[in-house]
């Protein structure tokens, strides 16, 4: 899922590359006949994420192929801005797409895999500390790093669960963003990250590390010594 334009665009063509035999998913559907044209082979089929039987109809489509090496999901929704005036309906399809979307593709997707296959969720260095700015999108990465986590553990030796956090990469979301954006990447830097981590053993895939590994070190704080450098960085 995600694969119409960014980091799930640039992962299939790396994938392409390899000679993977691919199967694109996003809403747009022009958008993923663009990419799949960059990628002999491919097939494509549209679903929305925020729509379980749009997933469902889908899932239907590729089980007819048999069974999948891997399943990746990418697809979110961002909305920069503090908490408290996020606007209520746009918050509600934040979570819908995010976090809701992830658990559907999840609940699709892992009967689709082979024994064993891989399936990667998309979380969020934003998911790792409660950091201004972030509005509700901070949240959901949250929820989805905690539900990675979750299905690493109940599906240990069915499923090779792994999440992916990124930083900030240059994309139509983080365009969004009135702040300056420490070690910024492009997709395809991003999408070679990713897929070095997934060709690794190892749960999660981090990148770029000069800033993950940062906010690792700060989500070891206690609480009485993080809140104080959070709110030095409301604007």
């Amino acid at each position: 899922m995600g694969a119409s334009d960014g980091i799930g665009a640039e992962l299939a063509r790396a994938y392409a590359r390899r000679g993977a035999a691919l199967i694109l998913s996003a809403r747009r559907a022009e958008a993923l006949q663009a990419v799949a044209a960059d990628c002999p082979g491919a097939q494509v089929v549209p679903a929305d994420i925020a729509d379980r039987e749009s997933l469902a109809a889908a899932a239907e489509i590729i089980a007819a192929g048999g069974k999948l090496d891997r399943a990746i999901t990418l697809a979110g929704l961002y909305a920069p801005g503090k908490a408290m005036e996020a606007d209520p309906e746009q918050a509600a399809q934040i979570v819908t797409v995010n976090l809701t979307g992830t658990l559907n593709f999840v609940h699709l997707a892992q009967p689709l895999l082979r024994q064993r296959g891989q399936l990667a969720l998309t979380g969020s260095v934003a998911g790792y500390v409660g950091l201004p700015q972030g509005q509700i999108y901070s949240a959901t990465k949250a929820g989805i790093i905690n539900l990675a986590e979750t299905l690493r553990a109940e599906l240990a030796g069915q499923t090779d669960v792994r999440i992916i956090n990124p930083g900030f990469v240059d994309s139509r979301m983080t365009r969004l963003n009135e702040f300056d954006m420490p070690f910024i990447i492009q997709p395809d830097q991003a999408a070679a990250a990713i897929l070095r981590g997934l060709d690794r053993k190892g749960f999660e895939i981090h990148f770029p590390r000069r800033l993950t590994l940062a906010l690792k070190l700060l989500r070891l704080l206690p609480y009485w010594a993080l809140i104080p450098i959070t709110k030095r960085l409301v604007r």
